[in-house]
């Protein structure tokens, strides 16, 4: 029988396409609770870019085009941070709402820091 190695963990993977999940679930909400149509679009186009982002840096053509890539993502997930600000502050999400999103978004910004650090780091050697 023919069995395929266990999937390998990825963490910022994994941990930045949950982000873009409940990114697009938060969406939703502000869109059919909250009638909320301009903010809701900022954060899902920022909320959901450094997943794809990820992505796209483990297919990249070199060291350079995979910190490229990342640190658009880093950028993205920066500007995400912004818009929960800004939600949280104009009362469209509540307290709850936005300790849990943000908890997982600057997770997903450590992780993509790290990850160019380190990526920096081994270049140089």
């Amino acid at each position: 029988m023919n069995q395929h190695p266990p999937k390998r963990f990825d963490p910022i993977k994994e941990k930045s396409f949950h982000m873009a999940v409940r990114i697009v679930n938060l969406c939703k909400f502000l869109r059919n609770e909250k009638k909320e149509f301009v903010l809701s679009k900022q954060i899902l186009r920022s909320g959901t870019n450094p997943g794809a982002m990820v992505r796209e840096a483990k297919n990249s053509e070199s060291d350079a085009d995979f910190i490229h890539k990342l640190a658009i993502g880093q950028k993205e997930t920066a500007e995400t941070q912004y818009w929960l600000d800004l939600l949280y502050k104009t009362d469209y999400i509540n307290e709850s709402q936005y300790n849990s999103i943000n908890s997982d978004v600057t997770q997903v910004m450590k992780l993509i820091r790290s990850s160019i650090l380190t990526k920096k780091g081994n270049m140089g050697k």
